[in-house]
Order: C-alpha cells, then structure tokens, then sequence
C-alpha cells in the first residue's frame, strides 16, 4: 500500500501527493538568458495567471548577494517581503522558497517571516532550506564558510523549537531559548514545512529523521531514482508515512511538439511531447513535485505557460485536488 505524507499546511497538502507529479513555476517567470540579473517586469502578472493556469506553486530564491561568477541574481527582491506581497495578491498558489541560506540569516528572523507569511497566506507556505553554496556571500557577513553544515543544523532546530510556545533550546550559533520567551506569530498549519535542499552538509540520514521532504537536482532518471530510493529506505525508521521529493527543471521549450530533448544544465530544450513522457518517468521514479524554470525559453513566456497548462497540466494535476 502506498505511504500517505504528512498533513502540515494546506500548501504541503495541496502540492504533495503520494504516486503523483505536481508542476509549479521558478520565479522569476521571465527569459533573462543575457545576464544574470532580470527585469522583474510583470512578475506579479505572471504569478497570477500561473496561478489561474492551475500551477501548483511558485518559487522564490534566497540571494542576498549578486555574486557575478555565480551568474544568476534570482528574482533581486528580498524572498520574505516578495512572497508577503504575493499572499496578498494570490488565493490557492503555494508560495515557495527554494531555499534560504540558514547559516546566512539568525534563524528568529527566519521563523517570524515564515510563520507570517504562512498567517497572512492561509497556510500556503513551503520553505526550503540549505547551508548555502557560495562561498564569496560568507566572509561577506563574517561568518565561517567552513561552519555552515553546523550552523545550518542549529538553525533548522531553532526554526523547528520557534513554533512551539515558550520554546527551550539549548544554547548554540545563535544563541539559546530559556522558555521565558515566545516567538510570535505562529505557523497557519501545524508548523512551516521544511524542505532541506541537496545535502546541506548533513547525511542522507539526518534528511530523513529532520526534514519535511527532500529538494534535490536533476540527475539522470536511474540515478534519481536509486537516490529516492535510499532515502526514502531510512525514513521508516523515524516516522510511518512518507515524505515528498522534489527537483528543480530547467526547460527551453519548442514549437515543434516532437523536438528531440537536447541536454542544457540541469534540464533541456525539448518539444512537449518529450516533455510530458520526461514527467511520467520521473513520476514513476518518485518525483512528487517539479519546479520549471524558464529563465532560457527563447518562446513568448505568457504563450509558454499557457501552453504547457494546456498540453502538460491535464495528466499531472486532478480537477479536484486536495486544498484544505
């Protein structure tokens, strides 16, 4: 029989379901192929009409810096202030970070942005979290690069004891909670969803027993799902059910629905034939959910979205989906 996920919030019940493929949209939705810095023009637009196309998410990035050898300055704003923009103008879309450098921010500020966006969006929040990848953002904010695999995992638990009332935590990075204090607002759900991107310094076995799901980068499909495959070996030991995987995709898409796939980092340029039986397989892999990103498509962005809500969305995404 298949494992259930967790019920947490209504975005992680609405986005991850058991056997099934979800599809959300990478922000910023645009082509900004030329350099690593985008317009953010007609952002909220498009936000808005993923959303009425029935994409499942959309996802923010967590650059505090624009670091030029890195090549992408994400969608510039501030991921915390954005998404609380985008609860107000949204209803249904999950709102998605993907993911905030813990070791980068004090995990208080972490906590409270969250949890109030996750208040002001009606439970819609995921929140996806790492150690960090680049190096020059470190000395930068004087901190140890080489410390980061520690000073994630005491901020995760620090965000995790946050949610709690009155929490306690022992003292670490970021100082301790003796219980005379609270930590407000409180999560919408039952707490924020944790998603740990790649390894974060840490073992596959501490994703498993600590994090609400996995974030992980394409790989070839026998790969990928060998890699699911372990990981999801050792979450019984934690907990019954299951927890979610997740993969970011790159994608140029083609006018000619059967254009042959050609290799580009971490997706490909491909008709959308190619692209709907790519889906099938990484379903059948364990794939629950796949974040497009569109920064290279050479098509009409508004054009694109509609056509794979049209050609794509239809054998991926049930009418009636699971919201509450």
């Amino acid at each position: 029989m298949m494992k259930s996920f967790p019920r947490i919030n209504r975005a992680y019940n609405r986005v991850f379901q058991p056997g099934r493929l979800s599809i959300g949209l990478v922000v910023p939705i645009e082509r900004y192929a030329d350099g690593p810095v985008p317009k953010m023009q007609e952002h909220l637009q498009r936000v808005k009409l993923g959303e009425q196309l029935g994409f499942s998410a959309v996802w923010v990035r967590d650059v505090p810096f624009n670091v030029p050898a890195f090549g992408d300055a994400g969608q510039t704003f501030d991921p915390f202030t954005y998404l609380g923009y985008l609860a107000g103008q949204t209803t249904d879309i999950a709102l998605g970070v993907a993911s905030v450098a813990l070791p980068l921010h004090h995990p208080v500020h972490v906590a409270k942005s969250a949890a109030t966006i996750d208040q002001l969006s009606d439970g819609r929040l995921i929140l996806g979290v790492a150690s960090g990848d680049r190096p020059s953002e470190y000395p930068a904010m004087g901190i140890d690069f080489e410390d980061r695999g520690a000073r994630f995992r005491d901020a995760f638990a620090y965000i995790r004891k946050a949610q709690e009332n009155f929490p306690r935590l022992a003292p670490g990075h970021f100082g301790e909670l003796n219980g005379t204090m609270d930590i407000l607002p409180k999560p919408a759900g039952r707490r924020i969803p944790l998603l740990m991107t790649g390894y974060s310094r840490q073992t596959l076995q501490w994703n498993a027993e600590h994090a609400d799901g996995w974030m992980y980068y394409p790989r070839q499909l026998g790969q990928q799902q060998f890699t699911i495959a372990q990981w999801r070996k050792l979450i019984p030991a934690v907990q019954e059910i299951d927890k979610p995987f997740v993969q970011p995709l790159y994608v140029i898409l083609e006018a000619n629905d059967d254009y042959k796939p050609r290799p580009i980092q971490l997706g490909f340029q491909t008709g959308i034939n190619h692209l709907i039986d790519y889906f099938h397989r990484i379903q059948e892999a364990g794939v629950n959910h796949v974040a497009l990103n569109l920064r290279f498509n050479s098509g009409n962005i508004e054009n694109t979205m509609a056509y794979l809500a049209d050609k794509v969305l239809p054998h991926f995404h049930p009418k009636n989906q699971i919201v509450a």
